[in-house]
């Protein structure tokens, strides 16, 4: 038998060869390519979302500044109502006691107004009319209270005042000791706890009238030293 061998034929002399496929790389849909070499141009693919912990980590300067913000305004009213706290402790008193003694101006529109008739009734020996007691204690509670409200020179004889008439009003828990204490205890009836929680008022006009005397005594000291 003949073999026969097959030998790749050569293309004729001058003649081009045949063009190779053009192949086609498809590239990813999230990076489209449009165009070929250096002026071509990649569509900008938007940027994923940032995790949760990235997330709170760009929040967290936002609450760490309003922190700030409400640190310092605190701050900032704690230091006023420190620059001013002594008159404000001495302005609430006042309003506190003028508007126990405006009450008293009208009957039966204050609750302590018996409670305070028949002590002074017991102190004055029953000598003085009610209707007088009555008026008054309630002009003694008015200028008392505007006495502190205004302050300057009308606080120190408003703070005598006070303190004379609180001694009067503690009293009552030695001449009414009936309406004071209950019976066979020593715990104060409604009447005697009203008196009994003037020593937050008593407290409170000691502090003022230290700070007071306190003052008028650093400036006397300040006008010798000049």
């Amino acid at each position: 038998m003949r073999s026969y061998t097959a030998e790749p034929s050569l293309p004729p002399p001058g003649a081009m060869p045949h063009a190779r496929p053009h192949l086609s790389i498809a590239t990813p849909a999230s990076t489209p390519v449009s165009g070929s070499g250096p002026d071509s141009t990649v569509a900008s693919v938007p940027p994923a979302p940032a995790p949760a912990p990235e997330r709170a980590a760009a929040a967290a300067p936002t609450t760490a500044t309003a922190m700030t913000a409400g640190a310092q305004a605190l701050n900032r009213l704690a230091a006023y109502i420190n620059a001013h706290s002594h008159a404000l402790l001495r302005v609430t008193v006042g309003i506190v006691f003028f508007g126990f003694g405006v009450l008293k101006l009208f009957p039966s529109a204050s609750p302590a107004e018996q409670l305070a008739v028949d002590a002074a009734t017991k102190m004055t020996l029953g000598m003085v009319p009610e209707t007088v007691l009555l008026l008054s204690l309630a002009a003694l509670e008015t200028a008392i209270g505007i006495g502190l409200i205004v302050g300057r020179r009308l606080l120190r004889p408003a703070l005598v005042a006070f303190f004379l008439h609180m001694g009067g009003v503690f009293s009552t828990l030695l001449l009414l000791p009936d309406a004071m204490w209950q019976p066979l205890s020593p715990a104060p009836t409604m009447e005697g706890q009203y008196v009994v929680k003037n020593v937050v008022l008593v407290a409170v006009c000691l502090v003022v009238a230290a700070h007071e005397w306190g003052r008028g005594d650093r400036s006397g000291a300040g006008n010798g030293a000049g």
